[in-house]
């Protein structure tokens, strides 16, 4: 992210970097837990024919299993979804 094109680019399209002191994982961490569940639950117990199935089933993975039934320890032991929609009820009530 430091590379002075890789800059140049960000700056000509107007995007904005996110990125922490060196040695600094905490950034990273979440996605990086994301695709550790994803590779463990879903992609190394599937051989898929093709990209479009591969597509499909990650999508799926992702918008009925992960967000809507999956329990997160960090949320709770609640699913992503749940944990919003009491968060917005919460900040709707307030």
């Amino acid at each position: 992210y430091c590379a002075k094109a890789y800059r140049g680019l960000q700056e000509q399209f107007g995007m904005v970097t996110s990125m922490s002191r060196k040695g600094n994982c905490f950034d990273n961490a979440p996605i990086e837990s994301f695709w550790g569940c994803l590779k463990n639950e879903l992609v190394y117990h599937r051989r898929f024919a093709t990209r479009a199935e591969a597509e499909a089933a990650i999508r799926e993975y992702i918008e009925t299993f992960y967000n809507r039934q999956r329990r997160h320890s960090r949320l709770g032991y609640l699913a992503p979804a749940e944990f919003a929609k009491r968060y917005q009820d919460s900040a709707a009530a307030a």
